[in-house]
């Protein structure tokens, strides 16, 4: 009798690349159902939300829009009348800045303070128009005329109240304050803002103006170490200024 040998099934080997294809394959379907669940979590969150969630981006909307008018109606108009009104206050400062005779400066500083020909002065204006940029200038003014005046604490304090995003005005105003300061007799305090006049930012005009008298007011607290870092600047960084013409008097008071 014939016999038939059974055939049997032959079991494919799996080798590391089937495998690593195969890990594959799954940690992909992860990633997509892990995707779609998530997707599934963010969609009934807005379904069960939106009526906060649109009533907040209508909320942002009405704010943004608020802002906008108000900038266009309210802050812009204010800032235009403020700087319509300064214009006579500042000629008068600049005429009494350029006048010979005192009796007329002051009359000048007078009109510049208070107003004239119908218009506000800086009193005025800061007062007013406080929160614009013409107001926050006035605080400037202000200070000027107070120091030109004698009057060096008030001086101190409205330019203390001068914020400017400037290179040249905003150290001008520290240099100011360390100019009243001095004028009061609390070098040290003169020290602290003369600093911060030469460091604002670097110019050829007023960093060696006030390292210069930064390094005075050093020598003359005793500091001569401080005195000489900021003379040497003035000898490195700004040799064609002003201040270096005879900064090696002042270096060499400052090495003994």
């Amino acid at each position: 009798m014939a016999t038939y040998k059974k055939r049997g099934t032959k079991k494919k080997k799996i080798n590391k690349d089937d495998l690593s294809y195969l890990a594959k394959e799954s940690t992909t379907a992860e990633v997509f159902t892990s995707l779609d669940e998530g997707a599934n979590k963010i969609e009934k969150f807005l379904e069960k939300n939106q009526k906060w969630i649109f009533s907040g981006l209508f909320a942002v909307i009405v704010l943004i829009a608020g802002y906008m008018w108000y900038d266009s109606n309210v802050i812009q108009p204010k800032e235009q009348k403020a700087i319509d009104e300064m214009v006579t206050a500042q000629k008068y400062f600049d005429m009494a800045m350029n006048d010979v005779d005192e009796k007329k400066m002051n009359e000048d500083f007078e009109k510049a303070l208070n107003g004239a020909d119908g218009k506000y002065g800086f009193k005025q204006i800061e007062t007013k128009y406080g929160n614009t940029k013409a107001g926050n200038l006035a605080h400037y003014y202000l200070g000027a005329i107070y120091y030109k005046q004698g009057n060096f604490k008030d001086a101190v304090s409205e330019l203390s109240k001068f914020k400017a995003d400037d290179d040249v005005l905003q150290p001008a105003a520290f240099g100011m304050i360390g100019d009243a300061f001095m004028q009061l007799e609390q070098p040290k305090d003169a020290l602290e803002y003369y600093e911060k006049a030469a460091n604002y930012a670097k110019n050829e005009f007023t960093t060696p103006r006030y390292l210069l008298k930064a390094g005075q007011v050093a020598l003359e607290l005793g500091n001569k170490d401080k005195a000489k870092k900021y003379f040497e600047r003035i000898k490195e960084e700004f040799k064609n200024s002003n201040e270096a013409r005879n900064i090696e008097v002042f270096l060499a008071k400052a090495s003994h």
